[in-house]
């Protein structure tokens, strides 16, 4: 006999979210992570503890108490930026066998809602590696971010979409979700040469892998439009960040100098 109760088909591809924490005891909504649900899809959470100072380490474990088996808290002896943070996380999670890996900021700019709309666009589309968030402001959707904030970020992300000779619209949204798969574990590999722009290194080195495949970037990334989004204060990223911006970019096209000239 068939059973046909809402509940009886098989579950989904598996989801690991790798969280990245750095003194956010005083902003990290428990509540919501401990809560949170994929429809018919196992999901786990990792957070990364990257060095905090404040009492990050004590709320992590008490919501790893909460949730077991559901949150896992990995700890970075000290702190070594949000972009080894979330390598580290996304390496655990891949060997734990996760069949789609994210990454999501702490202060839940981009709400946990959105993350089924990532892992749909995964499901149907199987030639995608990879689902960027997008923070379009457009008639419909809620994206409050300050104005000084947004034309910093189209100038930034008018440079980088040149660099990557990609028509990429925000590689700095801290809302993404990849396939598990041997050139995500490729991508990986190596720690990031900047502390803040591994997004576009992340991208840079997909790029190489496909392209020893002989497959192109493009196809293989898909922006999401967040419906969305919200500035938080207590931003870890400072002016002086900010200023290395630049610095970080040359770095970036000294490393991956070959790759961009093959572009």
């Amino acid at each position: 006999m068939t059973d046909d109760r809402p509940d009886a088909s098989p579950l989904k591809s598996p989801v690991a979210l790798v969280v990245p924490c750095f003194n956010e005891a005083a902003r990290l909504d428990v509540q919501t992570f401990a809560c949170f649900e994929l429809p018919k899809r196992s999901i786990q959470i990792y957070f990364v503890d990257d060095g905090s100072t404040d009492g990050t380490a004590a709320t992590l474990d008490g919501l790893a108490r909460a949730r077991p088996g559901r949150v896992r808290v990995l700890r970075l002896a000290s702190n070594r930026g949000k972009g080894e943070a979330v390598r580290q996380g996304l390496l655990a999670a891949l060997d734990a066998g996760a069949g789609y890996v994210g990454y999501w900021d702490a202060d839940l700019a981009t709400p946990l809602d959105e993350l089924e709309g990532f892992c749909r666009l995964l499901d149907e589309r199987p030639e995608l590696e990879l689902v960027l968030g997008a923070r379009v402001q457009m008639l419909g959707r809620a994206i409050d971010r300050r104005p000084l904030r947004h034309y910093y970020g189209r100038v930034f992300a008018t440079v980088v979409s040149r660099m990557l000779r990609l028509p990429v619209y925000d590689t700095q949204c801290g809302a993404k979700l990849l396939r598990a798969s041997p050139r995500l574990h490729a991508a990986l590999r190596e720690p990031f040469v900047t502390r803040w722009l591994f997004d576009v290194e992340l991208l840079l080195r997909y790029g190489a892998v496909l392209s020893a495949e002989g497959l192109a970037l493009s196809d293989r990334v898909y922006e999401q439009p967040l419906r969305a989004w919200r500035d938080v204060p207590g931003s870890k990223v400072s002016l002086r960040d900010a200023a290395l911006v630049t610095r970080d970019l040359r770095r970036i096209a000294r490393r991956y100098h070959a790759e961009l000239a093959s572009r």
